[in-house]
């Protein structure tokens, strides 16, 4: 499936003073709803570029099958915690409004995220009735509940960053425990959690894949369906090489067959 459909800057919503952006990427001809996968950038929280997406998620994914929705949120320097999550919840419902016209079929939700999307990404699949996360970007009353959850080198604890001077304007200067515990994935790892995809390079000197093993096992003790994808000797940005980020989305794509399936056509009578 080579034909894919792009629509760039689609404002989504409102992240405080500003307006969320989004591109679109949609496999040509669709014949019925397909799943919708919104992927989320990294940048340690300072930036959120989606551009890089592009190429590697976005139209890799669409040329899977899939509706790839590649977004943004506030970043630190403009906005603390909860304001990231929020954003994304905003973006999330603003899917599940338009789900008919983008081909999406709405409770086939997925978010993804990179690094610190990855953290992002997490928390909300295991926070989907939080309303201090839900915001007010848009679409209210509408859910931001997602189907499953894939995290790419993810933040799953933010125990040890949340306390540092350059967090401070992230989490404040002084954050409670429970804040703490209400950014880290980790926090949420129990069952009814969505199913959830890890994928973590060995050699990754930015976010530990020691992270992501406990965020495994704790979700596995939980009897949550997940699976997991080690790559031995691979930095944080392993997915930026074309062979890795096609591995990558193949393991996406075989994941999402086994817990997100494309609903079959109805027949015609």
């Amino acid at each position: 499936m080579s034909d894919v459909a792009i629509q760039e800057n689609v404002v989504v919503g409102k992240g405080g003073e500003r307006d969320l952006k989004v591109d679109v990427f949609s496999p040509g001809n669709l014949s019925s709803p397909v799943p919708g996968l919104l992927f989320l950038p990294g940048g340690g929280w300072r930036n959120a570029d989606r551009a890089p997406l592009k190429e590697r998620y976005g139209l890799a994914l669409a040329q899977h099958g899939y509706v790839c929705v590649t977004g943004e949120y506030r970043v630190m320097d403009e906005a603390p915690w909860p304001a990231q999550i929020q954003d994304v919840k905003a973006t999330i419902r603003w899917m599940r409004a338009n789900s008919a016209s983008l081909g999406i079929d709405p409770s086939k939700i997925v978010v993804c995220g990179k690094s610190a999307g990855g953290q992002i990404a997490l928390v909300v699949a295991g926070a989907p009735n939080v309303q201090e996360f839900e915001g007010d970007g848009g679409n209210p009353g509408v859910s931001s509940e997602v189907a499953a959850v894939v995290g790419v080198s993810p933040v799953s604890d933010v125990s040890d960053r949340a306390r540092m001077p350059d967090f401070e304007p992230m989490f404040g200067p002084a954050p409670s425990d429970d804040m703490i515990a209400g950014a880290s994935p980790i926090s949420y790892a129990a069952s009814g959690y969505p199913p959830t995809l890890l994928l973590h390079g060995t050699s990754d000197d930015r976010v530990p894949h020691s992270e992501t093993l406990r965020m495994y096992h704790a979700l596995e003790a939980a009897g949550v369906p997940v699976d997991l994808h080690l790559y031995a000797g691979q930095n944080h940005f392993f997915d930026r090489e074309p062979h890795f980020y096609r591995a990558v989305t193949d393991a996406i794509a075989l994941f999402l067959a086994r817990y997100v399936p494309v609903r079959e056509a109805a027949p015609v009578s």
